[in-house]
């Protein structure tokens, strides 16, 4: 009887003792050629036994880095691909670094700061007020968030202002809904509101007196 302890370790269980055997058996084939054509027999056999890796990118040559790993790397075939080595399959990835900041205001997040300096380069005009304004309401709610608690205004005004160089300062403003862009966008949306409004009311008109044509022409036949 022979037991597992015994046998050649899985290199890849999910593929099972029975693929495993196969690679060992095509290892100790005598000649190349009898190897390479019993490597791509195996190749076929696992693609098709494993169909979803059809999906993948680069699917077959996922399945010749297998092969080789079954083989433990020592397997003397033709490859269609560059034959890979333990070090390359085994190499863990780069550490990524974590962004770091040189500011105490950590928890307004890197977005904030690059929406700062976008909002520097643009020129004076109703567009950098505008995204002024949608920086100044972000702040707004990522302190919220991190500190659990309700920020006055004038709080966030003078972090932007520390965060920008003091190129973004807006400390004058007494809060976020007397600002400027507020009463702007404000005024731009009761603007649409009122035109949308006419335009129903003559809509209404306008079916009311073709209403009243159609009945007094009922009338008249």
């Amino acid at each position: 009887m022979e037991y597992n302890t015994e046998r050649t370790p899985l290199y890849m269980p999910e593929y099972g003792r029975l693929i495993q055997s196969l690679v060992e058996h095509c290892k100790a084939l005598p000649t190349k050629e009898e190897r390479n054509e019993m490597a791509n027999a195996i190749i076929a056999f696992i693609g098709q036994r494993n169909p979803h890796l059809r999906d993948e990118e680069n699917y077959n040559h996922k399945l010749w880095d297998h092969l080789f790993i079954l083989a433990d790397y020592n397997l003397d075939v033709d490859s269609p691909y560059p034959i890979p080595t333990a070090e390359e399959l085994q190499q863990k990835p780069k550490k990524l670094e974590y962004p770091s900041y040189d500011n105490e205001y950590k928890f307004y997040g890197k977005s904030i700061l690059q929406l700062i300096d976008k909002a520097i380069s643009l020129p004076e005009g109703e567009e950098k007020e505008a995204l002024i304004q949608v920086i100044a309401n972000n702040m707004k709610k990522s302190y919220n968030v991190y500190n659990k608690e309700h920020v006055q205004d004038e709080v966030i005004f003078r972090h932007l202002k520390t965060l920008s160089n003091e190129q973004l300062d807006i400390t004058g403003v007494d809060s976020l809904e007397k600002s400027k862009i507020y009463h702007s966008g404000n005024n731009h949306r009761n603007k649409n509101q009122n035109q949308n409004q006419n335009q129903n009311n003559k809509n209404n008109q306008q079916k009311r007196r073709n209403f009243q044509n159609n009945h007094k022409n009922n009338r008249k036949n």
